[in-house]
């Protein structure tokens, strides 16, 4: 089970409630217990009729050091947005800084619904996965299997160049015309024809580059497999049956009380309103909380969603032998949708230990969530300000740093 601290640090007005709830819930996140092997599909089904209960909705701030750094930076306006850290089935500490909306003048919650960005490539790499232990697709399986009809250029592309960046399908950004294409709602058959109009930049396989493009693709993979909308199967696969019930796809430009995004600019902090994240849509459009991410983060990692050998897959690095470095450091592993590497490297005083990770920044949100598996550690940081990165790196290494017993990072090593 999940566990919440008695008495969360640094704010007593809570400690009766939190009390409270733990005598009258339990703090039980039923279903979302330690497994050893993956559920079969019956035990899913059945486990799905059940939304899992969750712990008591408080704020905990157990790591004095990080407390005392976000209430400083919070207080300043050098920071907004939430972090959520865990160590097992313990939330080691949890809190929001800032407001969702500035104009409207209203504060941050700890259940507010931010745009993930591209941390949201795991998710749809985790839905092709699922489709594979279903025995629906390959990863191994041509591209031009499922797309068609399907550019020449296309033939030698397999479904895993698209997952790990290495299919050659020029990234969105790099096109002409970004600029309108970036304002322009799209569904993901338009992002298909857009793809199909530009040739390959390398041949698949033998470059990593970054591409938002691939990930689109593949959600129109999941749709052809699935015979389900992209949209559909992510909510009946992942979102219901974990009971992420504040989490989902913004496809359609619509409210789903999400918070602002905003960014700073010389007249000061902007509100980023029109996102657009139809354009992203297997890339970059999932919206979610803290704790739905830590839900996320403990099935994934837990062997509650993936076949061991679909997971493996997802962590292992795809990129070619004779990639480069990257700004002088050993490069990352490029998984499928998601990264590894010794995040650590980039802070003083520096630590080794090997991360799982993803970052998110689009529409005004700025995003890191890490995983470390040895000491099964979480971390999660959200900032609804694009311009963060720098803060919210180093908040997500002194985090985890703290959780890990290491030293407690005071800067960046870039």
């Amino acid at each position: 089970m999940f566990e919440v601290p008695r008495t969360p640090g640094g704010h007593p007005r809570l400690v009766l409630g939190v009390l409270g709830a733990l005598i009258l819930g339990g703090a039980v996140w039923a279903g979302i217990v330690t497994v050893v092997k993956p559920v079969s599909d019956a035990e899913r089904v059945a486990a799905a009729s059940d939304t899992p209960q969750r712990p008591p909705l408080v704020v905990v701030e157990d790591l004095p050091q990080l407390a005392a750094r976000l209430e400083r930076e919070g207080a300043a306006g050098r920071f907004m947005g939430g972090v959520l850290v865990a160590r097992g089935d313990r939330v080691l500490f949890r809190q929001v800084y800032g407001k969702a909306n500035y104009e409207q003048d209203r504060p941050l919650k700890l259940d507010s619904r931010f745009r993930l960005a591209s941390i949201s490539k795991q998710f749809t790499a985790a839905a092709i996965l699922r489709l594979q232990d279903e025995g629906k697709l390959s990863v191994s399986d041509p591209v031009c299997k499922w797309i068609q009809p399907c550019p020449k250029a296309w033939e030698p592309v397999r479904i895993s160049h698209l997952l790990s960046h290495t299919s050659g399908i020029p990234d969105l950004m790099a096109r002409p015309g970004w600029g309108m294409r970036r304002t322009t709602p799209a569904t993901l058959d338009e992002l298909t024809e857009d793809s199909k109009r530009f040739g390959l930049q390398f041949p698949p396989g033998t470059k990593v580059r970054y591409d938002n493009a691939g990930f689109n693709l593949a959600a129109a993979i999941v749709e052809k497999a699935s015979g389900r909308s992209y949209e559909t199967y992510m909510r009946e696969t992942f979102f219901r049956p974990l009971g992420m019930k504040d989490s989902g796809l913004d496809l359609d430009g619509a409210d789903h009380d999400l918070i602002m995004g905003y960014a700073n600019f010389p007249a000061g902090l902007a509100a980023q309103p029109n996102a657009n994240t139809s354009i992203v849509a297997g890339a970059g459009a999932v919206y979610s909380t803290l704790d739905d991410l830590l839900v996320w983060q403990r099935a994934l990692h837990r062997g509650e969603l993936l076949k061991p050998s679909s997971y493996q897959q997802m962590l292992a690095d795809h990129a070619p032998a004779d990639a480069p470095m990257e700004r002088g450091r050993p490069r990352r592993d490029w998984g499928y949708g998601i990264f590894s590497n010794r995040l650590g490297d980039q802070v003083k005083p520096s630590f080794q230990d090997r991360q799982i990770y993803h970052t998110g920044s689009w529409g005004g949100f700025r995003n890191l969530m890490l995983y470390q598996p040895e000491a099964d550690v979480t971390v999660i940081v959200l900032s609804n300000n694009y311009h963060l990165r720098d803060q919210v790196f180093l908040i997500s290494q002194q985090a985890m740093a703290e959780a890990l017993g290491r030293e407690f990072p005071t800067t960046l090593d870039r």
